[in-house]
C-alpha cells in the first residue's frame, strides 16, 4: 500500500483499466511550507513498484517540496548476491529504480542485508529496538535471568550487540539436507536455556521453519516459554508448522510486509504511524 504523509496521511485513489494498467487519482495536498512529503510504501505486492514510480513522479511535477521515501520492508532484499550467471541480481536492479526516483532520503526498517542500504542512495536503516523493547516488556522477559536466542549466526551477528544487558544469550547452528536445502534441525551454541523463558529474535519470517526447529530444540533443552519477535512477518507463516503445534507462547511482529492480523498468538505493531 502506498500513501503520502504531510502532517497527516493522504491516499491515492487507484483503479485499473480492463487491460490491468493503473488509473490513479491523486489527492490534493494542502502544502503551505517547504516541509517534506513522505511517501510511505508498506509492501504487499511487487506491482506496487510501478505505482510508486507514477506517484513519486507526479509529486515531483506538482510540488516543490522535498520527497522522502519510507519503505519499512525492502522487497528483493534476500537476493543480495548471485552465485552464477543465470541468476538475476534483482536487489541491484530494484535499488537502481529507487535511486532513479531521486528521493531526498530513503528510510528502511531493519533491512535484511547491508548490501541493500549500500545500494540505495541516501538510505537510513532504522533499528528495530523500539519494537523489541516493547516485546520484552509485553512478554515479561527478564534480562538478568531469561534468555535471548538468535536462530542462526546471521541474526546473532546482526543483533547481539544490542543485548549486552542480558546475561544469557545463545544462537542456533542449522542442520540442512544439502540435497533439498531443507532445515532438518539445529544445535544450540552459547548459554543454556534450561528453566528460562526465551525470546527468539530474527528479522524475517516466511513459513517459520527456522523458528519451528529452534523452538523444538529449546523445548528439548528444557526452556520454559518461547516468545518470538520478527521485524517482518509474511502471511505464509500460517502455512508452516510453527503455529500448528503448541511450541510457542506468542509472536510479536510489525505490519511492514503483510496484512497479518492480530490474533491470540500474534501481536502486530504498527510501524507506519
Amino acid at each position: 500500500m502506498i500513501s503520502m504523509k504531510y502532517k497527516k496521511f493522504y491516499y491515492p485513489e487507484v483503479h485499473t483499466y480492463p487491460d490491468g494498467t493503473f488509473k490513479v487519482n491523486m489527492p490534493e495536498i494542502p502544502v503551505i511550507d517547504n516541509q517534506p512529503i513522505e511517501v510511505v510504501w508498506t509492501y504487499r505486492k511487487e506491482q506496487d513498484l510501478t505505482l510508486l514510480i507514477y506517484i513519486t513522479e507526479n509529486l515531483k511535477e506538482n510540488y516543490k517540496n522535498p520527497v522522502h521515501l519510507y519503505m519499512p520492508y525492502v522487497p528483493n532484499a534476500r537476493m543480495d548476491r548471485v552465485h552464477d550467471k543465470n541468476e538475476v541480481f534483482t536487489l541491484k536492479y530494484f535499488c537502481k529504480i529507487i535511486n532513479f526516483l531521486e528521493f531526498d532520503s530513503v528510510k528502511v526498517l531493519d533491512v535484511h542485508s547491508p548490501v541493500t542500504s549500500a545500494l540505495i542512495d541516501r538510505c537510513e536503516n532504522i533499528s528495530p529496538m523500539k519494537y523489541i523493547n516493547t516485546t520484552i516488556k509485553l512478554s515479561g522477559i527478564n534480562p538478568k535471568y531469561d534468555y535471548i536466542f538468535f536462530p542462526d549466526e546471521g541474526s546473532f551477528k546482526r543483533y547481539s550487540d544490542m543485548f549486552v544487558n542480558f546475561d544469557n544469550i545463545g544462537f542456533g547452528i542449522k542442520k540442512r539436507d544439502w540435497k533439498t536445502g531443507k532445515i532438518t534441525g539445529l544445535d544450540i551454541s552459547g548459554d543454556s536455556p534450561t528453566n528460562k523463558n526465551v525470546l527468539l529474535i530474527d528479522d524475517i519470517c516466511s513459513y517459520g521453519g527456522t523458528a519451528y526447529h529452534s523452538a523444538k530444540k529449546l523445548k528439548t533443552a528444557g526452556c520454559r516459554n518461547v516468545h518470538l519477535y520478527f521485524t517482518h512477518c509474511e502471511n505464509s507463516i500460517f502455512q508452516g508448522e510453527l503455529l500448528r503445534e503448541d511450541l510457542i507462547n506468542h509472536i510479536y511482529t510489525t505490519n511492514s510486509a503483510s496484512d497479518i492480523m492480530q490474533s491470540g498468538k500474534i501481536t502486530v505493531f504498527d510501524c507506519v504511524v
